[in-house]
């Protein structure tokens, strides 16, 4: 039985002078919020509320943590808050701009620019639908990120890092913006320090290194990220998690799929971006808008009979392993 998740905030409750509307949305490590202040300007506003350590009944205000998890709480509290305080620092269109953030209910709150518009994830879906050969096209990719690493840069030139950049986490607003939300330094503590059985980040984007307890974040593990964005505006799906790439990398016979389709440097900016060694990736966002500002350099090479043929192959050889283990699964099952 899965354990219940802590109940956000009553409608109408006064928190920092803002008046909760009603919960926009809610994960593993907070809430959010949409709220008014005392203008009667829309906010979106963020509680800090790791469901893996505090729990709160419906109509309460304060959350609930066990003893023995309250170190581990309030080393994720201090580092959602620093997180808010360093936020509140950068004035960038690609970054989630924060007005205010203040401690409250023993927990913190950021306040937000409220953002209306879809994610990037929604657009993907709703293009996927569509079924074309180009889920995106070209340009539109290169528009996209262009805007996105240059808040990025940014947000490395404050000395953070994003660590949960995925298309969920990249808003497209309705005047045409590209904004990242949800950073995940708070995550990233708790993960790190807590006894966790299972690393707390979203399958397909997160690097090697943030399933090591002793690896090295920096720049480079942002840059993994918008490689899996970018392949996921490009194959409508996100690419294999990292620890299934360890044991058996198939992005390069993904991206072979896209030839002909997306250029070859696209393919290859993808490629160096989602590097299994942080080393051998680029190590700063400036070495990649370089790149991908390669717009004349477009070469387009299309796959040849026999290669076309071998794909095919690896297909069927897919399809026949992924059928032949459903049946080994069910089998199992019904003994």
């Amino acid at each position: 039985m899965s354990k219940r998740k802590p109940a956000p905030l009553p409608p109408d409750s006064i928190i920092g002078g803002y008046r909760v509307i009603r919960k926009l949305a809610a994960g593993g490590f907070g809430v959010v919020y949409l709220a008014v202040d005392a203008n009667g300007q829309q906010v979106a506003i963020k509680e800090y509320l790791p469901s893996t350590l505090a729990t709160r009944e419906a109509g309460q205000l304060v959350p609930q943590v066990a003893p023995e998890k309250l170190s581990l709480y309030r080393l994720g509290l201090k580092s959602f808050f620093e997180e808010g305080r360093s936020l509140a620092q950068i004035s960038n269109s690609a970054v989630v701009s924060v007005l205010n953030f203040f401690r409250q209910n023993e927990t913190v709150y950021m306040v937000m620019n409220y953002l209306e518009g879809y994610s990037l994830q929604e657009f993907i879906v709703t293009a996927r639908e569509l079924k074309k050969s180009k889920v995106f096209r070209e340009s539109t990719i290169r528009s996209l990120f262009d805007e996105i690493l240059r808040g990025l840069r940014i947000v490395h030139q404050h000395k953070m890092l994003h660590l949960d950049l995925k298309p969920a986490n990249i808003f497209i607003t309705d005047d045409n913006r590209a904004v990242m939300i949800d950073f995940g330094a708070a995550r990233e503590v708790i993960n790190k320090k807590g006894d966790f059985t299972r690393p707390m980040y979203t399958p397909g984007f997160a690097a090697p290194e943030m399933y090591r307890r002793d690896a090295t974040m920096g720049p480079w593990t942002d840059i993994y990220a918008i490689g899996a964005c970018i392949y996921s505006c490009m194959q409508g799906y996100p690419p294999n998690d990292a620890p299934q790439r360890l044991e058996k990398d198939r992005l390069e016979l993904a991206l072979t799929r896209m030839r002909g389709v997306y250029s070859d440097n696209l393919i290859e900016v993808v490629e160096w971006c989602m590097a299994l060694d942080p080393l051998s990736r680029p190590q700063s966002v400036f070495a990649l808008q370089k790149e991908l500002s390669r717009e004349g350099e477009r070469q387009y090479t299309k796959l040849t009979m026999t290669e076309k043929m071998r794909l095919q192959f690896d297909d069927m050889l897919t399809d026949t392993k992924n059928g032949l283990k459903r049946a080994t699964q069910l089998a199992t099952r019904h003994k």
